[in-house]
């Protein structure tokens, strides 16, 4: 008979065995951080500040309301405009880059094009004045008459903006390849030779008085991407991502005015809102049904009255397929319409879609950034696509791929290493290199034991191995209770050394569990740390 502790032993090893067979351990084909920024319209600078902090540091760059034209096509600071906000992206790493706009209004957009050599001086000089790091030109529904003037003006401001600020444009998406109206104002080939990069507002594919329909469907946004390819270098594209919907009320004569994503959870909630997902467009539709004795809604200053809506809007799944787009034709990045509108959970997932990662175990783990961070680099990979097995036990093979990727380790000819248990592993090479470094040994009668779970003082005791120029630590100083010399001889200076350079904190109530088992999360959140150590080359900061 087995007893209990020991066949949960023996479970959570065949568990684990089973993972490490079906990992192929090859670095992702992530992108290394793809840009992704914002709109900031809505609002006041206090709302801006939640807003950000609500991305988790995901942002590379904001584009708050701050510039927008005058009758006579000159340049007005709006209200919104706030230094102090400025200087606090800044310090967080984030680029301001204003929108200008026209706001739609088509006499002041066709004054700005032919204003544009003062113009273009007026923003030149906002943009120095203010610190700001850029500007993001947004002038819409002008035509194909203003076409040539449109370009001229994006070139004008490249020679005009200090250097290094960022030159962006919005342009509408025109997957057809429409010549004549808003959409063929823009000359993509000319406007992206003068910009950083085009940010193609890939919604609004319903709009306003038209029938109701997806803001954004799947099959409409691809469309969009591949013609933008056409005339624009990939690199150059930054694809707009809606947060908001739009409503229609049934047997209205017109509809689709704009609602935030996080207005229509609302509703769905308070109104007993019925969800599908419609798999062509690969996109939500809610219906809503509001009764003559329900409080009346307000979305934007107008009333809802009764009657039953039909809501086209963004969801987790829908914005995830968007993501996947980017990685599919390697884009530069992601622009949003609008911060603030989005819901609360978007953040969780947005950075890692993003960036090609596509585990759903990931998203609200406490080891998210380091699990991140990791597959960013090469150094961890997940047993699939979708899943990283965050809490699932680390074995001694995952341990010796991950030292010698991390470090950079290479085989060391004429140093002979041999274990009898790992011919046909797939980790044969790598334990081999991490054996002829001497980062890890074997477990004696020849073997290496590849697929025993690594327990915390033995990864100690490797990490320590591996970093073995960091000056040793005052081993008299011990903050763990289950911890001594007598009980841990043999990796006991281990966990102290690495528990000086913050590698190890241990546990809230003061342990160390040192024969614990070590997850792959725990060794993620291990090797973040690690990687402060470690030189552009994988070799260790000496003395630090």
């Amino acid at each position: 008979m087995v007893c209990r502790k020991n066949f949960k032993i023996i479970i959570i090893s065949i568990i684990a065995c089973l993972f490490v067979m079906s990992i192929i351990f090859a670095p992702g084909t992530y992108a290394a951080d793809r840009y992704n920024m914002s709109y900031v319209y809505f609002g006041s600078s206090i709302d801006y500040y939640q807003n950000v902090e609500n991305t988790k540091n995901s942002l590379h760059g904001i584009s708050p309301n701050y510039f927008n034209l005058q009758d006579d096509g000159s340049l007005e600071l709006t209200q919104a405009l706030d230094t102090y906000f400025v200087k606090e992206m800044h310090r967080q790493g984030v680029k301001v880059v204003p929108f200008l706009s026209n706001h739609w209004d088509r006499e002041k957009g066709i004054k700005a094009l032919q204003n544009r050599h003062e113009l273009t001086d007026q923003i030149a000089d906002a943009v120095r004045e203010y610190d700001l790091d850029g500007v993001n030109v947004d002038i819409e529904n002008v035509t194909e008459t203003e076409r040539e003037m449109y370009t001229d003006f994006v070139k004008f401001l490249r020679d005009k903006l200090p250097e290094g600020k960022t030159l962006a444009v919005a342009v509408a998406p025109n997957p057809y390849g429409i010549k004549t109206g808003w959409q063929a104002s823009f000359d993509y080939n000319g406007l992206a030779r003068y910009s950083d990069y085009l940010m193609i507002m890939a919604y609004d594919e319903s709009y306003p008085g038209g029938p109701a329909g997806p803001v954004a469907s799947y099959n409409f946004v691809e469309n969009t991407i591949k013609k933008a390819l056409t005339e624009v270098p990939k690199e150059k594209i930054v694809l707009g991502i809606p947060f908001y919907g739009r409503y229609w009320k049934n047997g209205a004569a017109k509809g689709g005015n704009g609602l935030s994503n996080t207005t229509v959870e609302e509703l769905i909630r308070n109104y007993n809102g019925k969800v599908t997902f419609d798999a062509v467009s690969k996109s939500p539709k809610a219906v809503i049904t509001i009764g003559s004795k329900d409080v009346k809604p307000t979305i934007f200053s107008t009333k809802l009255t009764e009657g039953t809506y039909t809501i086209w809007y963004e969801n987790e799944a829908s914005i995830k397929y968007k993501l996947e787009l980017v990685n599919k034709y390697d884009l530069k990045g992601t622009g949003s319409w609008s911060l603030g509108q989005e819901t609360q959970n978007t953040w969780n997932y947005y950075g890692m879609w993003l960036n090609g990662l596509y585990y759903k175990d990931v998203q609200n783990h406490w080891a998210k950034e380091s699990i991140i961070s990791m597959a960013e680099k090469g150094w961890m990979t997940g047993v699939s696509e979708s899943t990283f097995a965050s809490d699932y036990p680390l074995s001694r093979a995952e341990a010796a791929v991950i030292l010698v990727r991390a470090f950079g380790l290479t085989e060391i000819y004429g140093k002979s290493v041999s274990f009898k248990d790992i011919s046909n592993h797939w980790a044969k090479k790598e334990i081999l290199i991490a054996a002829q470094n001497d980062i890890v040994l074997g477990t004696g009668d020849g073997k290496y034991s590849p697929n025993q779970l690594l327990t915390r003082q033995e990864m100690a005791v490797m990490l320590d191995r591996i970093l073995n120029s960091l000056k040793d630590a005052n081993y008299a100083w011990n903050p763990y209770k289950d911890v001594s010399k007598s009980k841990n001889s043999w990796s006991y200076n281990s966990i102290m050394k690495l528990t000086h350079y913050s590698i190890f904190t241990g546990n809230p109530n003061g342990t160390f569990s040192p024969r614990e088992i070590t997850t792959r999360a725990q060794m993620a959140v291990l090797m973040d740390r690690v990687s402060a150590y470690i030189n552009g080359d994988g070799s260790v900061l000496a003395g630090k």
